[in-house]
């Protein structure tokens, strides 16, 4: 596990293959966070957890459609009473998961000065790095019941002493790694060469990635990894690009992503065989005006309508619901699974 760097794409990419029969899946992952003001800087303190109880609804609503959310909690909501009466019982009984979130401004021990670059976890000293992670983890096993097998960095912000933290704690998947993102103009980790694919970081230790999914869309899609990251300094261009169906980066996610993109990126995930299709949203857009994307009843509506429409839209195709669970129990441990 020493010198493995999450980071760095993988120069000859170990691709996980899954036992005959698995098909393709998809999972939804939940950042499940404190609320705080997107447009401010980061703070310790001032942050709320009024959306919490919001999980109780969403996991109603999940289980009458079969599909178990895994959410990736962070210290405030791994330490709450609240979050633990709302989803306890069904983590414990197999209908959700749990994992884990850093954000390391809420999460002890608060050693580091708050700033952005520290805002990724993995930009900190390893030796701080793990202590936030295992207080974390042993914070989600304890209120919670089980121990957390998935890790997702806050904002994405793996480093290169991240891999090891994992394989320590017990951790089977990592989903920090936002391919076709960079985040170095914030100080963070860039994902632009990363593959889609999920992949093994390090298969002694039975460590997995899966990044969450996106894909590029239209008639330049081919050209997406060279010609979009020219584009980041211009917005409108991007955009009358994507209008013009030439060029499109697309998440599968309901925030900022309408019903018709979505599609269009599953899409394309099932023309490329992508084995496990990652879906994700911040768990603020489950009640209005705590996140930029739910600011009113309407909208909170329409999110719901999303993931109705999805569900519909990938049941179609076939692409039926997984979870942790599920994937580790699909991967196939041949020594000879290398895919090129």
């Amino acid at each position: 596990m020493a010198g493995i760097n999450i980071c760095e794409p993988p120069a000859s990419p170990d691709f996980v293959r899954f036992t005959q029969g698995f098909g393709q899946k998809f999972i939804v992952t939940v950042d499940t966070e404190e609320e705080f003001d997107w447009g401010a800087p980061l703070e310790r303190e001032g942050h709320s957890l009024h959306t919490v109880p919001m999980l109780r609804k969403f996991q109603q609503f999940c289980e009458g459609h079969d599909v178990v959310p895994i959410y990736l909690v962070d210290y405030p909501v791994a330490t709450s009473q609240v979050a633990a009466e709302a989803l306890g019982e069904a983590v414990r009984a197999g209908r959700a998961e749990v994992g884990v979130q850093l954000h390391p401004w809420v999460s002890p021990p608060h050693v580091e000065e708050v700033t952005p670059r520290n805002s990724f976890a993995g930009n900190l000293p390893a030796d701080l790095e793990r202590e936030k992670f295992m207080r974390l983890r042993d914070a989600i096993e304890r209120n919670f019941g089980v121990p957390p097998l998935i890790y997702r960095a806050g904002r994405y912000g793996l480093g290169p002493n991240s891999a090891a933290m994992l394989a320590e704690g017990g951790i089977a998947i990592d989903s920090s790694v936002r391919a076709k993102f960079d985040y170095g103009h914030e100080g963070g980790p860039s994902y632009r060469d990363h593959p889609v694919r999920p992949y093994w970081i390090d298969r002694d230790a039975g460590l997995i990635e899966l990044p969450l999914t996106t894909v590029f869309w239209g008639l330049l899609r081919q050209l997406g990894p060279r010609l979009y990251p020219q584009l980041w300094r211009a917005p409108r261009l991007r955009g009358a690009l994507a209008h013009a169906g030439m060029l499109e980066r697309i998440s599968l996610t309901p925030e900022g992503i309408s019903i018709e993109e979505a599609i269009r990126g599953i899409d394309i995930a099932v023309d490329e065989k992508l084995p496990v299709l990652v879906f994700s949203f911040h768990s603020p857009s489950l009640a209005p005006g705590y996140a930029p994307y739910v600011r009113n009843e309407a909208e909170l509506d329409g999110f719901y309508d999303w993931w109705r429409t999805i569900f519909a839209a990938l049941a179609r195709r076939d692409i039926r619901p997984s979870c942790v669970r599920d994937v580790m129990a699909s991967v196939e441990l041949a020594p000879d699974a290398r895919a090129s």
